[in-house]
């Protein structure tokens, strides 16, 4: 892949051969962001799973005490009082039968970042694993994205509660802010979010769980991260 003149630079910026503690390299992911918008920061981990195997997948959700510095926009599968609490909520997109006909015909795909659903109407929405399944938007009730109090479910997301779930290659992505956060909230988002993982270890995986973590921004170079700096991170920024 080509890149261009401002990314080989920022790259220059980063050694490779070197592991960066958390905060360091918050910072540089901050300085070595090339474009002009308010770019995401993004963590990438390998775990030592095997994802193959049911029993090693991890998964789960986190609310980032800071947010992600984007409003997600949500769609509920309600009807009635739920789904009128959703709206209050501030959900987006809320519907039953007709918006289930339109999502699986893959229409409003590009209109909507999570998906939540009541419990009754997932008999219906289940045929939309095809559609929302590839995109990591389908509604599980381990993620807490299929329940009964859509309400509350449209306020954590809103607030900055994120979904992470490993990949085929047992890797596993997560969102912890813009370029624009302060270093101490992007490592306090990290740390609530790498806790969580940790917490989630499946009792079958043998070996070290957590082998390669990186930090990188939007279209910006990777920063390789200490894996085992996993304690005390927020206590690395002075005040």
């Amino acid at each position: 892949m080509k890149r261009s003149k401002a990314h080989k630079d920022a790259a220059a910026k980063v050694d490779h051969d070197k592991l960066y503690t958390p905060a360091d390299a918050a910072k540089l992911a901050k300085e070595t962001s090339t474009t002009k918008f308010d770019s995401t920061v993004e963590v990438a981990l390998r775990l030592g799973v095997d994802p193959r195997k049911a029993d090693q997948i991890v998964r789960g959700t986190v609310n980032l005490p800071h947010g992600t510095g984007k409003t997600a926009r949500v769609l509920v599968f309600a009807t009635g009082d739920r789904a009128e609490a959703a709206r209050e909520a501030g959900a987006d997109i809320v519907g039953a039968d007709e918006l289930i006909d339109e999502i699986a015909k893959g229409n409003r795909l590009n209109e909507f970042d999570a998906v939540v659903a009541t419990p009754d109407l997932m008999g219906k929405v289940g045929r939309l694993g095809r559609v929302l399944g590839p995109r990591g938007l389908m509604p599980n009730p381990k993620t807490g994205t299929v329940t009964p109090d859509v309400a509350k479910a449209v306020t954590e997301i809103k607030g900055g509660k994120i979904e992470f779930r490993t990949d085929r290659q047992a890797n596993l992505h997560f969102i912890i802010g813009k370029t624009s956060f302060p270093e101490r909230q992007l490592i306090e988002n990290y740390a609530a979010a790498l806790d969580e993982v940790l917490r989630l270890k499946p009792s079958a995986a043998k070996g070290r769980y957590l082998k390669k973590v990186t930090f990188s921004t939007t279209m910006g170079p990777g920063v390789p991260v200490d894996p085992n700096v996993t304690r005390g991170l927020t206590g690395e920024l002075a005040e």
